[in-house]
């Protein structure tokens, strides 16, 4: 069948369907079982999980099913603070906060990887079966320890040569995701704008050039794209946007809203929400950002300067400072279950391979 592959098997799903670990509220316990109780494999977006939100998180995924289930972590990055590149951004940011009534400016600590080693740690002692990341490539050790406890690591390229990297550290898959993703882009060798291949250029290319099992992300939104990848040479699909607007979702109904009604056209990278580049759909904060996004503290600074006025902006319906991440194909966005979704998925692509089959 058509659905078979190394992923499915390695993963024990039924279909080659992965729901992205998308951070910031979007993936809930009841999106990720729901996903994974359909056959496909939910994923916990724990980037800006603490490690007791993460642990918490899992259990409750836990309890709403008893099939295969990842978490997505965010490999830290660690810039040094300037105050004084801080202090510009903040009064930038100032007349947002201004209009939002908030008085104070978020305290901006130095980060640090004990956060990540954490829920590492949470990782085994919960026995996750799958971890993917996003953001880098975690160290040898760690994945060599996550493999001995029996779980699947998955990593993210965005380009041929950090594919390659991902299966030199020994990640069992990697993740291609091409430059129609929606959210943030995991570059992590060399500057994004270089490494803005699009999907189906990106999917050949990497399958040629390594051995593991390759995931196709980016603009998958329905059994074509499902199909398309899978020609190209991946054995699975990560999908995000699509799963964004399902009931499900834990996105912001401003958020689901925005995607609903955006159109490719709409859509921009930028980094003036968290200090690294992220497609999204074009508001006046982006707009009035653009001209600052050389000088922006990078991530993950500019992200906690920035988490008070998105938060706010959302309480009090103002969509036009909001991070509105969205893939480049927000036409074929639906309001539905995940379930909907997928049994959609199934049978359009078994739909066009009985249609091709007849016609060859």
């Amino acid at each position: 069948m058509w659905y078979e592959s190394r992923i499915t098997q390695a993963l024990n799903i039924k279909y080659p369907i992965i729901q992205a670990g998308m951070a910031g509220g979007v993936t809930t316990p009841e999106l990720v079982a729901a996903v994974s109780n359909a056959g496909a494999l939910g994923t916990l977006g724990a980037g800006y999980m603490s490690p007791e939100q993460t642990q918490e998180s899992i259990r409750k995924i836990k309890q709403l099913t008893d099939q295969p289930f990842g978490v997505n972590l965010f490999v830290p990055e660690l810039p040094d603070i300037s105050e004084d590149v801080i202090e510009k951004a903040n009064e930038w940011l100032r007349p947002f906060r201004e209009e939002l009534n908030l008085s104070e400016k978020p305290e901006v600590q130095k980060p640090s990887a004990s956060f990540f080693e954490k829920q590492i740690e949470i990782m085994m002692e919960e026995q996750v079966p799958i971890c993917s990341f996003t953001f880098g490539i975690p160290p040898k050790e760690t994945v060599q320890k996550l493999k001995k406890r029996n779980t699947v690591v998955i990593g993210t390229a965005t380009t041929v040569k950090e594919a390659m990297a991902n299966e030199e550290h020994g990640m069992d898959m990697v993740v291609v995701q091409g430059s129609e993703a929606g959210g943030h882009r995991g570059t992590f060798m060399g500057s994004f704008e270089e490494a803005m291949i699009g999907t189906m250029a990106l999917i050949p290319q990497t399958v040629d050039h390594v051995d593991i099992p390759v995931i196709a992300a980016g603009g998958i939104m329905d059994g074509r794209g499902v199909l398309a990848a899978m020609v190209l040479g991946a054995e699975a699909v990560q999908m995000g946007t699509a799963f964004v607007t399902s009931v499900e979702s834990g996105a912001n109904v401003q958020h689901k809203e925005a995607i609903l009604t955006s159109h490719e056209e709409q859509l921009v990278v930028t980094s003036a929400f968290s200090g690294k580049p992220a497609r999204g759909v074009q508001n006046d904060f982006i707009t009035k950002m653009a001209k600052h996004e050389k000088e922006l503290p990078k991530y993950p600074l500019q992200n906690a300067l920035t988490k008070q006025i998105r938060s706010e902006a959302a309480k009090q319906n103002r969509p036009e400072w909001m991070s509105l991440w969205c893939g480049q194909n927000p036409r074929s966005s639906k309001h539905q279950s995940a379930s909907e979704l997928i049994s959609e998925i199934l049978v359009q692509v078994n739909d066009i391979v009985k249609n091709q089959a007849r016609r060859w």
